[in-house]
């Protein structure tokens, strides 16, 4: 009776949940996207497929599949599934569910995977519960995360699983998504109103789904239109598509390269109301300062780095005033890509067969018998030298006189100009 009762109460919550729980996959084979992991012959179904899955960690932005996946993987094996979420479970529920797992490999024979949600809100001490039982295969562990496992999971317990990586979905499994809904919803849909719901869903399936569901409600028992669709996505958080992502970023981009501050802050504002990722913003910035920036402001890349660090450890909504400081900082600055023509210039020399052996002088010559073959003799060492350099040769025979690194006249770069000019006189004038 308990077994009916408890079937009849999931048949009622199935068919009475949102829609993105309702199409939730039952078997891998049902998966919408993420190809590269589940695809015919790629290695997480091949791993599911053969029983043979580890201890596992899936990191991706929101909505991307990694709760429907790990059910999925349930559904796939005949291991035991047990899921916590780490917003509300303790060291206590952990315990719990590893004794569970301890019982049923020794009663039956059975293993255990314990699918752990948003495992980045575990604090250390709770990671820790867990190595033990995942060392020793008293359960498999499947953790999910949208932050970056190299900073939010303990090293031992990221060393025993496998790191797999969900992208955001595209515009093919959306379409499949939404055809899905509108099949449970038992609605159809103009070509315009998919197509809306597709340019606004950003890789993001639950989003998509959770649209969908509003405008056929919106709809009634008529077809779902472009209206319908219009003020279902009003209804929720406002988001860009595919094409605006990159439209937008390169907008922002130049708008800084342009030197117009208050262009890049309004790009800056687009893409924070749109709900881009914060991250990615300052991922951009960083590169920014070293690209188009560089050495004309050195402490560029200084303020960069200081406003990713202030992402991760203050969030939104505050994060938003490090991002703009950055942001006014970069499009203040001087420009120069000195920094991007050097080393370019300098990796299509060695693509190019540059490879020019090491000047003896410069090899080393810390170890025992290097002196015999004449390594480090007749190097001279700068600091013993008042002007703190000395006219002394760097490079490879082939390449004495090449130069990948032209300084700008822009700001602090002029001063840097001025200095490798008087260094280059004396050969220069030996030429």
């Amino acid at each position: 009776m308990a077994d009916l009762f408890t079937a009849a109460v999931e048949d009622r919550l199935r068919s009475s949940a949102p829609l993105a729980a309702r199409l939730r996959p039952r078997t891998i084979d049902d998966v919408v996207g993420q190809d590269h992991l589940v695809g015919q012959g790629k290695p997480l179904r091949r791993l599911v497929e053969r029983d043979r899955l580890t201890s596992a960690i899936f990191w991706g932005p929101p909505g991307t599949g990694k709760t429907t996946l790990a059910l999925a993987v349930a559904g796939s094996t005949a291991r035991a599934f047990e899921q916590l979420s780490a917003v509300t479970a303790g060291v206590k529920d952990v315990r719990e569910v590893i004794e569970r797992a301890r019982q049923r490999l020794g009663e039956r024979g059975q293993g255990t995977i314990l699918f752990l949600d948003e495992i980045h809100r575990f604090s250390k001490a709770q990671q820790d519960a867990l190595l033990p039982a995942v060392e020793d295969g008293t359960l498999t562990l499947i953790g999910a995360t949208t932050e970056n496992p190299f900073f939010e999971v303990n090293p031992p317990l990221r060393s025993r699983s496998t790191l797999f990586r969900l992208e955001p979905l595209p515009p093919s499994a959306i379409r499949t998504l939404i055809e899905r809904g509108l099949e449970a919803e038992g609605a159809t849909a103009t070509a315009d109103a998919i197509d809306l719901l597709v340019d606004r869903a950003g890789g993001d399936g639950r989003q998509v789904l959770t649209s969908l569901e509003v405008a056929c409600a919106l709809a009634g028992d008529g077809v779902v239109e472009l209206d319908h669709v219009e003020a279902a996505l009003g209804t929720s958080a406002l988001r860009y598509g595919r094409d605006d992502h990159y439209d937008v970023i390169s907008a922002f981009i130049k708008s800084m390269r342009g030197s117009d501050p208050d262009a890049a802050i309004y790009w800056l504002a687009r893409m924070l109301e749109a709900g881009e990722d914060a991250r990615f913003i300052a991922r951009r910035i960083v590169i920014f300062a070293s690209e188009d920036v560089g050495m004309a402001d050195p402490q560029a890349l200084v303020v960069a780095v200081a406003a990713a660090q202030a992402v991760e450890h203050v969030g939104l909504p505050e994060a938003q005033l490090n991002l703009s400081q950055a942001v006014i900082h970069m499009a203040t600055a001087p420009k120069s890509n000195t920094a991007t023509t050097a080393i370019g210039g300098a990796r299509r020399a060695v693509r190019d067969g540059s490879l020019g052996e090491v000047p003896a002088h410069l090899r080393d010559a810390h170890y025992q018998g290097a002196a015999t073959l004449g390594h480090g003799t007749g190097y001279e060492y700068p600091h013993d030298d008042e002007r703190g350099w000395v006219e002394q040769q760097y490079l490879p025979d082939e390449l004495v006189g090449q130069h990948w690194y032209r300084p700008s006249r822009h700001g602090f770069e002029r001063e840097i100009d001025e200095r490798m000019k008087q260094r280059r006189q004396p050969d220069e004038g030996t030429a």
